[in-house]
C-alpha cells in the first residue's frame, strides 16, 4: 500500500513539472504579430491624387516637347513615343540596397545618406561601349547611386581599387572625358558635374561602381495614371 502511495505520489509530482515546465514555455512565447513592429507610413507618401495631377502635369508640360524634338530634330525617320516610367523588380531593389549598406560599410562609410536618382538619356545606338544592346534608344531614363556625407554636402561615390570609398565628383575631374557615351560633346562646366554612368565600370581600374540602371521603362501601362 506504501509503494501504491509512493508510485502516485511520483507521479503527480512528475505530471507537475511537465504542466509547470510547458506552462512557462508557452507563456514565455510573444505572439507571432509581436515579432513584426508596424511600420509607420513615410512623410513621403503621396495621395493617388496628387500623383495624378503631377503625371498629368508632365503629359501637358513634357512629353510633346520630347516628342516633338526627337520626331523633328534627331530622328525625323522614325515614329518616337517618350517614356513615362521606369520600374526596378522589388527583389532586386532590395538586394541593391543590401549590396550597398555591404559595400559602404567594408569601404570605410559611416552611413548611407542617400540614394539619388539621376535622369539620362539612352543613346541613338544599337550597342553601349561595355557590348551591352541599347534597347530603348532615345528613350529617358534614371540611374541611382549612393551618396555619402561629406562636409555637410552630399557627394555620390564608388569603391577605389585600395576598397576605399571615393567620390563620383573626383573620378570624374580625374578622367574629364565629358559625358563618356555622347553623340555631341557637351559643355565642359556640365560634364564636370554630372557622373557617368555608363563609363565607371570600364575605367575604375578595380574598383566598384555602385551605380544602378537598365530599369524597365516605356509608354504608359494602361492600368495606371
Amino acid at each position: 500500500m506504501i509503494k501504491a502511495k509512493n508510485f502516485l505520489f511520483n507521479l503527480l509530482l512528475i505530471s507537475a513539472l511537465v504542466f509547470s515546465s510547458y506552462s512557462c514555455n508557452e507563456q514565455g512565447k510573444k505572439p507571432q504579430t509581436e515579432d513584426q513592429p508596424i511600420i509607420k507610413a513615410p512623410d513621403n507618401i503621396i495621395s493617388l491624387g496628387q500623383a495624378d495631377s503631377i503625371y498629368n502635369n508632365y503629359s501637358k508640360h513634357r512629353v510633346s516637347i520630347i516628342e516633338g524634338y526627337e520626331m523633328k530634330e534627331r530622328a525625323p525617320e522614325e515614329n518616337f513615343k517618350a517614356s513615362r516610367f521606369v520600374d526596378f523588380d522589388y527583389q532586386m531593389l532590395k538586394d541593391y540596397i543590401a549590396y550597398v549598406d555591404q559595400e559602404a560599410k567594408n569601404a570605410g562609410v559611416q552611413k548611407v545618406k542617400t540614394l539619388r536618382l539621376y535622369f539620362a538619356n539612352y543613346p541613338n545606338k544599337e550597342n553601349f561601349p561595355d557590348g551591352k544592346k541599347v534597347i530603348h534608344k532615345r528613350q529617358n531614363s534614371i540611374f541611382m547611386l549612393p551618396t555619402l556625407d561629406k562636409g555637410g554636402e552630399n557627394y555620390g561615390f564608388y569603391v577605389g581599387a585600395d576598397g576605399k570609398a571615393k567620390l563620383i565628383i573626383d573620378w570624374k575631374t580625374q578622367n574629364n572625358k565629358g559625358m563618356g557615351f555622347n553623340e555631341e560633346p557637351i559643355n565642359k562646366s556640365y560634364a564636370g558635374f554630372i557622373p557617368n554612368n555608363f563609363a565607371l565600370n570600364s575605367n575604375l581600374q578595380g574598383g566598384k561602381s555602385l551605380t544602378l540602371n537598365y530599369g524597365g521603362s516605356g509608354p504608359p501601362p494602361k492600368t495606371d495614371f
